[in-house]
């Protein structure tokens, strides 16, 4: 069992993402080819479920498309063509799977805001600015 954790962490990401839950609204930008060419595709929306561990982790994301189409897409958290995730809002659920967003339609699928950690995430960014403002004036 330990060969196979050796294995597989070869292949996890080395840099970190953003800690994110079910609930919270993400943009995921990926990367693909298009002929020869290396373009970027941004997703962003509902994240209704993280399932999985180790290299074989997922997340689905869910958004409301063009003519009130819902488009549902999985991603592999380690995944290659991740090149950043990004929350976006923090929102306050008590369930770990929100497949009952499948059934509601407009102001029905809007979720409350996750003020404390919406707060706590703000705090944080505030304390990694003022350490690299730091660094940078040590620098000079």
């Amino acid at each position: 069992m330990r060969l196979i954790q050796q294995v597989e962490h070869r292949y996890m990401r080395k840099d970190a993402l953003p800690d994110f839950r079910p609930g919270d609204i993400v943009r995921v930008v990926t990367k693909y080819l298009e002929g020869d060419k290396e373009k970027e595709s941004v997703f962003e929306g509902v994240v209704i479920r993280r399932r999985g561990s180790g290299t074989s982790e997922t997340f689905t994301v869910r958004r409301i498309g063009a003519h009130n189409v819902a488009i549902e897409r999985t991603f592999f958290l380690h995944s290659p063509t991740i090149l950043r995730l990004e929350v976006i809002r923090r929102q306050k659920v008590r369930r770990a799977r929100l497949y009952y967003l499948r059934e509601r339609k407009g102001k029905a699928a809007r979720l409350k805001e996750d003020r404390v950690r919406a707060e706590a995430d703000k705090a944080r960014m505030k304390a990694a600015k003022d350490k690299s403002e730091g660094e940078q004036a040590k620098a000079d």
